[in-house]
């Protein structure tokens, strides 16, 4: 049994990747989630999260959701997870749905838990960096357990495939409030925000597991009773039955625009210096990211230059995949 009351992390890798479909086919064209697959030949991204999540938080308490249909994929990336702590969704069905299963999974651990949430598709060149960020976000929720808080990335340049934070007024503990959002600006538009010092939205966040289940159930209603009831049908019977039931009539719910956004009065942002960040949504920042790095390792001497190629490689190379579809171009 863990500790209670608790740090948890939470790796979210249920996604399909579909906007990065062109780079994460492998030999036979199958798409692989970019999750799955490797910026330029070292770990997977997923298993990038997880050591990123391990940095502030114990592998015992360091969990990843994952979906049924990508298991061929994340039994081999994540067997250094304990098996308790790879929360599988019988299909995806968006991020709030997955947040929700998370919760609860926890919550039957862990009565008391605080949860840190990272994507798994993340790049970031300056990892230290986000690790202060990382431990701020912790460190605040022991002293505010009721609010959710977001990490804003400062930006680096005004990239319109993004989305932005806008932060408020400024609040006794140093955070700020969230006065709106801004999903994909036109570049202008992105341009100001930048001049603004509005922040990147990384989608990490986190919250005690009872404030996030409180927040769910405003928004998402009789879902989450439906999931607990699921959970604990599942549970007594000992086989994995009601759950996949109830998933194939759940309708797919956006955590940002379902929750967080809905919800502005219980937020509060920290905000992560620029580190290099990149969520690799598209082949464009795929490059721009490989570019960035390139730059980054022909300027330091070795071994640090090539810090990331660490083995086992992943099956798909996204540094290679780029370049070919740039020849083809």
């Amino acid at each position: 049994m863990n500790g209670i009351g608790s740090d948890w992390a939470v790796v979210l890798a249920a996604g399909e990747g579909t906007r990065l479909a062109a780079l994460t086919r492998d030999a036979a064209g199958n798409a692989v989630p970019k999750q799955f697959c490797s910026l330029n030949g070292g770990r997977a991204l997923v298993q990038e999260a997880v050591e990123r999540a391990r940095r502030v938080v114990a592998l015992d308490r360091t969990c990843a959701i994952v979906a049924q249909q990508h298991s061929q994929h994340w039994r081999k990336a994540l067997r250094r997870l304990p098996a308790e702590n790879i929360i599988v969704q019988p299909q995806n069905r968006g991020t709030a749905n997955g947040v929700l299963l998370c919760v609860l999974s926890i919550l039957e651990r862990d009565p008391l838990a605080r949860i840190m949430f990272l994507p798994a598709d993340h790049f970031v060149l300056d990892e230290s960096a986000l690790e202060r960020s990382l431990r701020e976000l912790l460190a605040n929720l022991h002293h505010n357990p009721d609010g959710l808080t977001l990490i804003g990335i400062e930006p680096d340049e005004p990239d319109p495939e993004l989305g932005y934070i806008v932060p408020g007024r400024t609040l006794s503990d140093g955070l700020r409030t969230v006065a709106r959002f801004v999903e994909k600006p036109a570049a202008p538009v992105a341009q100001e925000l930048l001049a603004t010092r509005a922040l990147w939205n990384s989608f990490m966040f986190g919250a005690s597991a009872a404030a996030l289940l409180g927040l769910l159930r405003l928004q998402l209603g009789a879902t989450v009773d439906e999931m607990a009831t699921a959970l604990a049908r599942d549970q007594h019977a000992g086989v994995n039955s009601a759950l996949p039931e109830l998933y194939q009539s759940l309708p797919t719910a956006d955590f940002s625009r379902a929750v967080v956004q809905q919800l502005p009065f219980t937020l509060r942002v920290i905000t992560a210096p620029a580190c290099g960040w990149s969520d690799l949504g598209t082949p464009r920042r795929v490059a721009a990211t490989l570019r960035r790095l390139a730059a980054r390792t022909d300027s330091v001497p070795e071994p640090t230059a090539r810090v990331r190629r660490i083995s086992p490689p992943a099956c798909i190379n996204l540094a290679t995949q780029q370049a070919r579809l740039a020849l083809a171009g």
